[in-house]
């Protein structure tokens, strides 16, 4: 495969998502100057809290728990963040349908 195009002209070989999380924990691991095992941790901790946090606000816009447990849980700004977002989704829709 010839790839003096670049990836302007569509001749570099797409990497995998994969290769891609390897590089990205690879060039964390360089920068911070951490142990492999303890950015590997920070980012298992911080993949769970965003995973549950999605979960708290999924929840929480189906009507399954308050809004006061999802600020309990997620914080005012995530809520927020959500309440602007299914409001804005809402516009679009109503717009989409001509309503």
């Amino acid at each position: 495969m010839d790839n003096s195009g670049g990836a302007f002209e569509g001749t570099e070989e797409r990497k995998s998502p994969m290769t891609d999380l390897l590089a990205h924990f690879q060039t964390l691991v360089r920068e911070t100057r951490k142990p492999e095992a303890e950015v590997m941790t920070l980012a298992f901790q911080t993949g769970v809290r965003q995973l549950w946090r999605e979960r708290t606000l999924a929840r929480y816009l189906r009507g399954e728990i308050s809004r006061d447990e999802a600020v309990a849980a997620a914080g005012i700004d995530w809520v927020e963040l959500a309440e602007r977002q299914r409001e804005a989704m809402m516009e679009d829709l109503a717009w989409a349908l001509g309503e």
